[in-house]
């Protein structure tokens, strides 16, 4: 168990992400309960979700789940995303959106609580300081326990820790960036930031998309298994893409060399990294469960993680479209031409 952000809770390191529960993954939401059910019987107490998955069903299914074990979980959601399409105030990270709608996920999720709500995207529109302070108040009454951030860059954390300090805010006390083997950027900058200013990282997409469960291989021609997947991520025509499919077969021959599976080794390598709390997975199936569950007990000796920093360089993102964070520094208007 590891503690997220000196807050002196305790979490196991691998987290149930919920986004496959639901119209965009599962919609057999007997079988998604199962699974829910299934991991926190492995020792799992810790559970990730977000409005907009799946328009809200993803925080329902979650919520039925955990009817009669509430209080064994440590529940976190997430706000931001667009929740309507004609209605622009339904989104975002203002004070009028997040006091409305942590009330909605409050009732979806079955709860007078949530123990960590996080901003799932930073915002270039809205001034940090509106977000920590109405997060703020709905710390100081008690509709949630801690306040954290999804897909910030390093320098996005550090305003955020600044403006809390300044205006006396509740602070985030963890952040939650993309990390895998094909997905190295955090290593750099986000990973160290994060780490000094004694937050906790809760990880996702430890198999990249699905890049490093073996569904992806030279030849392949299968997409994405999830329409919330971005599709060109997976376009197999691209340079960037060619890297990765190259990387995975080595990283295969590895795994099996080292008596792994490859989605041991990858979720492995995530969650051996000091800097990481809890590397949040995502399954939609039973059997996907029980494919990532033995990882939680899988230290990577020093060769393999040589192995593995030959194939992908430390700090190195195969393909930078797979990087979460930095949309709005690159986007056009921001750059010099």
């Amino acid at each position: 168990m590891l503690t997220p952000g000196r807050t002196g809770v305790q979490v196991s390191p691998l987290c149930l992400g919920a986004m496959m529960f639901g119209p965009w993954g599962n919609e057999d939401e007997a079988d998604s309960l199962r699974i829910i059910r299934r991991a926190l019987d492995a020792g799992i107490n810790f559970i990730d979700t977000a409005d907009v998955y799946s328009g809200g069903v993803s925080e329902e299914i979650v919520g039925r789940a955990l009817k009669n074990r509430r209080d064994d979980v440590v529940l976190a959601t997430k706000f931001f995303m667009p929740m309507s399409q004609d209605d622009p105030n339904r989104r975002g990270g203002s004070r009028r959106w997040i006091i409305r709608e942590v009330e909605n996920s409050l009732r979806r999720l079955g709860t007078d609580h949530i123990d960590l709500y996080q901003v799932h995207r930073p915002s270039p529109d809205t001034d940090v300081a509106e977000t920590l302070g109405a997060l703020s108040d709905l710390v100081h009454q008690g509709k949630i326990r801690y306040i954290g951030s999804s897909s910030y860059s390093g320098s996005q954390i550090v305003e955020a820790q600044w403006v809390s300090r300044e205006r006396h805010l509740e602070r985030f006390v963890t952040g939650q960036p993309p990390y895998s083997i094909l997905v190295r950027g955090i290593e750099e900058d986000v990973l160290p930031t994060v780490r000094r200013h004694g937050m906790g990282t809760l990880t996702y997409s430890p198999l990249s998309g699905g890049w490093l469960s073996g569904r992806y291989r030279k030849n392949a021609t299968e997409g994405p298994a999830s329409a919330a997947r971005p599709q060109a991520r997976f376009d197999m025509s691209t340079p960037a893409n060619q890297r990765k499919l190259d990387a995975v077969e080595q990283l295969a021959l590895l795994a099996e060399k080292a008596g792994l599976t490859l989605i041991e080794l990858a979720v492995a390598f995530v969650i051996n990294h000091p800097g990481v709390t809890s590397a949040i997975i995502g399954p939609r199936t039973m059997d996907q469960l029980k494919a990532f569950l033995p990882a939680a007990d899988v230290t990577l000796s020093s060769d393999v993680l040589d192995a593995i920093d030959e194939i992908v360089a430390p700090g190195v993102t195969v393909n930078p479209v797979d990087n979460s964070y930095g949309d709005f520094e690159l986007r056009g208007d921001q750059r010099r031409r």
